[in-house]
C-alpha cells in the first residue's frame, strides 16, 4: 500500500470526542485530514473537539454506532477508520458491569462489517491490555513484559472487557487528590505493577500504525516502565501537595497484579518509542486535571466514577 497522504483522506474516528479520541482528532487535523467523528457522548465531551467543529475541519454526529443504520451512514465516503469507541470504564466498571463491555463484541462486529461493505481502505482498531491472559499476570515480583504473541490459547482474557476489546487508575488517583480525600483509598494492596503511557505517545503510535501496518498485525504501545501502584499514588500526593493517610482496600477490584507491555515490535515495525516518561506524563496530566475541573463537581461524582462509565 502506498504511503498515506493525509490531506487527501477522509477519516472516521469513532469515539472521537473522548480523551484519547480527541487527541487523535487533533493530530489528524494537524496533518490535513478531513475528519468525521461519531460519538454518543456517554464518556466523550463535545468541548474536546469544539474548536475543530467551529473551524469546519471536523464534522460530528452524536449517535450510538450500535443503533440500526448509524454505522453504515457513517462509513460513506470514508477512506480510513480509527475505531476508538467502546463501552469501557475503570477497574470497578470492568469487574462489576460485565454486560456493558460485552456489547463491544457487537459494536466491533458492526464497525468491521460496515467498513468492509463500504470499501474502506484500512481500519485501525484500539484494543486493550485486558486481552492478555490473566494467568500470566499473577506474580507482581516477576519481571514480566507482555508480548503480542502471548494472546493465544488457552485464552484467559480479563473479564468481558478483555474478551471484547478506566475511569482509569491514574485519573482516579488524581481525582482523589483533587478533592483532598483523606484517608486516600488505594484499591488492592498497592503492589500491583502497571505501565501507563502518555496520550501523545499513544496518538503518534496509532497514526504510525495506520501508515505502516497493512496486514492486521497487533502492536503494543507502552512505555515498558514498571510502576508500582503505591509509587504512582505517592507521586500524585507529592505533586499535588496533598498530605493524606493511605488506606489500602484489598476488598475492591484490582485486576491482574503484573501488567506491563513489551514494545519491541512497535520499535521494529513502526520506528516508535515513547517520548514522555511516566513521571513527566503524570505531572502534565495532573496539571491539566487541576486546571480544568471543579472540586464540587468531582466530589459529587467521584464514587460513581470508580464503578461506572
Amino acid at each position: 500500500m502506498e504511503a498515506i497522504i493525509w490531506d487527501r483522506k477522509k477519516v472516521l474516528v469513532t469515539g472521537g470526542a473522548s480523551f484519547i479520541g480527541s487527541h487523535l482528532v487533533d493530530a489528524l487535523v494537524e496533518r490535513g485530514a478531513r475528519v468525521h467523528v461519531v460519538d454518543d457522548l456517554t464518556s466523550g465531551r463535545l468541548s474536546n473537539i469544539e474548536q475543530h467543529l467551529k473551524g469546519g475541519r471536523v464534522t460530528f454526529l452524536q449517535a450510538d454506532l450500535r443503533e440500526p443504520g448509524v454505522t453504515r451512514t457513517a462509513m460513506k465516503g470514508i477512506d480510513i477508520v480509527f475505531h476508538i469507541a467502546a463501552d469501557h470504564g475503570g477497574r470497578g466498571y470492568v469487574d462489576l458491569h460485565q454486560a456493558g463491555p460485552a456489547s463491544n463484541l457487537f459494536l466491533d462486529g458492526v464497525v468491521f462489517w460496515e467498513a468492509l461493505k463500504a470499501g474502506v481502505e484500512k481500519v485501525v482498531y484500539a484494543s486493550s491490555g485486558c486481552v492478555y491472559p490473566n494467568y500470566m499476570q499473577t506474580d507482581a515480583k516477576k519481571e514480566l513484559y507482555l508480548r503480542e504473541e502471548d494472546v493465544k490459547p488457552p485464552y484467559d482474557a480479563d473479564n468481558m472487557y478483555g474478551w471484547a476489546v478506566e475511569n482509569h487508575a491514574v485519573i482516579a488517583m488524581i481525582a482523589r487528590a483533587f478533592v483532598r480525600q483523606n484517608p486516600f483509598e488505594v484499591w488492592g494492596n498497592g503492589q500491583q505493577i502497571r505501565n501507563w503511557t502518555y496520550v501523545d505517545d499513544i496518538v503518534s503510535g496509532t497514526i504510525l500504525a495506520a501508515e505502516k501496518i497493512n496486514d492486521g498485525t497487533a502492536i503494543n504501545l507502552g512505555t515498558m516502565e514498571r510502576v508500582r501502584v503505591l509509587d504512582a499514588v505517592q507521586m500524585v500526593l507529592d505533586y499535588s501537595g496533598h498530605k493524606a493517610e493511605i488506606r489500602l482496600r484489598p476488598d475492591m477490584p484490582t485486576g491482574p497484579v503484573n501488567r506491563v507491555a513489551d514494545n519491541h515490535l512497535a520499535k521494529k515495525l513502526l520506528g516508535w518509542e515513547p517520548k514522555t516518561a511516566f513521571r513527566e506524563g503524570l505531572r502534565k496530566t495532573l496539571d491539566w486535571y487541576f486546571a480544568t475541573h471543579q472540586k464540587a463537581e468531582v466530589s459529587g461524582i467521584l464514587e460513581k466514577m470508580l464503578t461506572a462509565r
